[in-house]
């Protein structure tokens, strides 16, 4: 182990004996004392869907990490953004606006601006995926439980799984009835509101409806109109109306709808070289469009006269139908299920194009000319998606040796994207461009009993797909008609067959062993972005991608039912990974070229951890060593520095002109680090209960995570780093002993450790520079994302039951 590695791990260590040593002292004499009914209780067993059919967690030979309902309430989950300091096996990739994030797993996400490549990790609620993953960036309205699938799950998910999956269920229908109210206020501005209703409607009718709604300004501070960014807000409605005619059938429907705004994704500046222009202008020095803003590692302060971020509405619904056969017949045990889905996801997006508040346009020059156009340069456009899925399905019985579950799939995919930059100079565009994909899968996997302890998994998937795209280019702003310069188009079939072989050893009831082999596809790609021509067209689409997964596991339970750990060990070598890269031009205008990389790996170590120590005191763990890389990029893309004369830039790193390449500048990122994949990760959190002899006892709650150093940057810029940082969170409250009400005071971030959830470095681009016959000055930028808790907070949240 490097030192330095060994350092990381000694700053991660360091917490979890303060937990610990909290842990010892809650169990002393004196804290024993105060509870003589102190009782033997274990842990809850968990129950997860991650085969397609309910099992105890600790039967499944699989990597699974599982958010319980309070976990999540624990840690005021609201999106996706807040599981990844929760599962060590996450994080989450921000790009310049909303449709364009990744969630990756284990290192691996797809980082690409284009509706035509899929994600690598699966999102799916109530056995329904999502078709974008965009659209899971919203509020997670009425989750009951998350459980995070690590490494690839084509076999039983599809190909958008070929990194992981995120499995979320929503609450079941009460069987009596019950009212439901939650509020949460922040001192830096956050609130929201939560209400349910459940229950039965008659002997064979049960319903549930929940209603949400937040809004958080957000942590950056727009100086042009007083207005805060990099925050959302949000209202969704969930349904669940379930028919239960008899004991055979069920049938549940499930509709939803919501409406977000997420104004992102902006990052103050950090550092800037004094003396830059804008586009080398002048009269358009940085001092003064940039005024009140003092670049800095704290600065969270900008300057927009154009939105930023994007407005979107979900609506869909689900109809799930289940037939349990007679138990008195030939399939007695056997659960026929047809699952159906449609959904439509718009969201309308934009952009401030010069992050300044100026009238840049009354002296950019365009062609060597004054426009005479006044204001700035912004963009907007629109993503549409709408997804119809049905799959049918059959599941064994839970008894017998041989276990299976097999079933047909058939999904739909139409994805629309419109953007256009404006009003003038290079930095304009306008283009329309759709795709769409289609797959139908026969799937299925089964595990036979060797014996009473050994059991031998197998599964396979053969899926189909067709794919294509239209691109349809428009003569760009000033013209105020929309004229059509270029019509592109291509489709294409792809076939492709996983499958997972396993075996799974139970020493005893409380200690299981596994090993398994996955391994995962997905689709080809079309790289439909602004930089999308004729010459890309000819070499698309990009060819898919495939994994191969090794895993070992042990699953322990330990101190007679008061603890389970989980361990994992696995390795996943991917070829033809697709993976977007982006620089900034010379008029400072963001361009990316999506990559189909040789190959890349990622391995590493896992552990998962639940203690109940007592009746009072529950603690949960979670941890992850990850060595994600590239194992075979030689035309990577490449980071500048300031040349040995100080005068202008450089290639940094083993960048290099390639004949190969066409006498271009490409770097070698074998090995390289893959963008936001940190090496260790550690969560650790729990909750000590407090009896008291009134209607109420006192709880007091802790979460602490630790993640090591980031880079965030493919072409592995030393300026893009992130160093390691620990958050710690502490919560106390009362809770009604009749489960009447329970209110909670939080502090977040306690000692107030400021941190970035992206960086970005640029030199002497277009956007900001001082050239002749102006003073030549070479401008360094620095940007950063301030993470939702970069600053400590505070927040109370009051839990009411009817």
């Amino acid at each position: 182990m490097s030192k330095s590695i060994q350092h990381q791990a000694s700053l991660a260590v360091r917490p979890l004996a303060v937990a610990v040593a909290g842990g010892l002292a809650a169990l002393s004499p004196q804290a024993m004392a105060q509870d003589a009914k102190a009782d033997d209780g274990k842990v809850e067993q968990v129950v997860v869907t991650a085969n397609k059919r309910a099992q105890n967690l600790q039967d499944v030979p699989a990597a699974i990490t599982v958010l319980s309902d309070a976990t999540l309430q624990r840690n005021n989950v609201r999106d996706i953004n807040d599981l990844p300091n929760l599962s060590p096996a996450l994080t989450v990739t921000y790009s310049t606006q909303p449709g364009n994030f990744s969630i990756n797993m284990r290192g691996i996400g797809t980082y690409s601006l284009g509706i035509g490549v899929e994600s690598d990790v699966a999102v799916v609620i109530d056995d329904i995926p999502f078709a974008m993953q965009a659209n899971a960036f919203k509020d997670l309205a009425d989750v009951f439980r998350v459980e995070v699938l690590k490494g690839p799950q084509s076999t039983l998910l599809g190909k958008s799984s070929i990194a992981g999956a995120i499995n979320i269920t929503t609450r079941p229908i009460d069987s009596g009835w019950k009212e439901k109210a939650t509020t949460y206020l922040s001192s830096d501005g956050e609130w929201r509101a939560m209400g349910s209703i459940s229950g039965a409607l008659s002997d064979t009718l049960r319903m549930r409806v929940a209603v949400n709604k937040s809004d958080f300004g957000g942590v950056v501070k727009n100086l042009t109109n007083g207005d805060h960014l990099n925050g959302s807000r949000s209202t969704n409605f969930v349904g669940k109306l379930e028919w239960r005619p008899d004991d055979q059938w069920a049938l549940t429907f499930s509709p939803r709808a919501s409406k977000s705004t997420v104004a992102c994704c902006v990052q103050p500046f950090s550092a800037m070289t004094p003396g830059g222009r804008y586009q080398n202008v002048a009269q358009l020095p940085a001092s003064t469009l940039l005024a009140g803003i003092t670049p800095g590692p704290d600065n969270v302060s900008v300057r927009n006269d154009y939105g930023a971020g994007g407005k979107a509405r979900d609506k869909g619904a689900g109809l799930k139908v289940n037939y349990a056969f007679d138990e008195n017949g030939p399939l007695a045990g056997y659960n026929l299920s047809a699952i159906t889905s449609w959904s439509n996801y718009h969201m309308d997006d934009y952009q401030d194009g010069d992050a300044t508040d100026s009238d840049i346009l009354a002296y950019l020059p365009v062609n060597g000319a004054v426009t005479g156009f006044h204001g700035g340069l912004y963009q907007y456009g629109l993503f549409d998606v709408t997804a119809r899925t049905l799959e049918l399905r059959l599941t064994s019985p839970d008894s017998g040796r041989l276990k299976y579950v097999a079933g047909l799939w058939y999904g739909d995919n139409q994805l629309a994207r419109e953007l256009t930059r404006a009003p003038v100079s290079t930095y304009v565009t306008d283009y329309a461009a759709s795709a769409y994909n289609t797959s139908y899968a026969a799937f299925g996997q089964a595990s036979y009993d060797l014996t009473d302890k050994t059991s031998v998994i197998a599964g396979l998937r053969y899926n189909k797909e067709d794919t294509g795209y239209t691109f349809t280019r428009y003569n760009p702003p000033p013209a105020t008609a929309r004229v059509v310069s270029e019509y592109l188009h291509g489709d294409d079939t792809n076939h492709d067959t996983t499958g997972r072989l396993g075996l799974e050893h139970r020493f005893n009831r409380d200690a299981m062993a596994y090993a398994t082999y996955s391994t995962g596809h997905k689709g080809v790609a079309y790289d439909l972005t602004s930089s999308f021509t004729s010459a890309i067209a000819k070499t698309q689409p990009v060819p898919g991608e495939s994994a191969h997964s090794i895993e070992t596991g042990l699953k322990l339970g330990l101190l007679n039912g008061r603890m389970t750990l989980d361990l994992a060990a696995f390795r996943t070598n991917f070829k033809g990974f697709q993976q977007s890269a982006g620089v900034y031009d010379n008029d400072g205008v963001f361009r990316t070229t999506l990559h189909s990389i040789g190959a890349l790996r990622t391995s590493g170590v896992e552990a998962d951890l639940n203690w109940r120590v007592d009746n009072r005191l529950q603690l949960n763990g979670a941890f992850a060593y990850t060595r994600a890389i590239v194992t075979d990029f030689e035309n990577g893309p490449c980071y500048s520095v300031l040349n040995a004369a100080g005068t202008g830039t450089t290639p940094g790193g083993n960048c290099a002109v390639s004949a190969k390449y066409n006498n271009t500048s490409v770097a070698n990122l074998k090995n390289a680090t893959l963008p936001n994949a940190p090496k260790i990760k550690l969560n650790l959190g729990g909750q000590y209960d407090i009896p008291t002899a009134y209607s109420f006892n006192g709880f007091v709650t802790g979460a602490y995570r630790f993640q090591s150093r980031t880079q965030f940057n493919l072409n592995q810029d030393p300026m893009t780093i992130q160093g390691a940082y620990g958050i710690f969170n502490l919560g106390l409250g009362v809770k009604d002993k009749q489960d009447k009400y329970k209110f909670t005071f939080l502090i977040n971030n306690l000692f107030d450790k400021s941190y970035a959830t992206g960086l970005a470095n640029n030199w002497a681009n277009g956007t900001w520079s001082s050239k002749a016959p102006n003073p030549v000055v070479v401008v360094n930028t620095t940007q950063w994302t301030p993470a939702r808790d970069y600053q400590r907070y505070f927040a109370m949240r009051a839990d009411f039951s009817f």
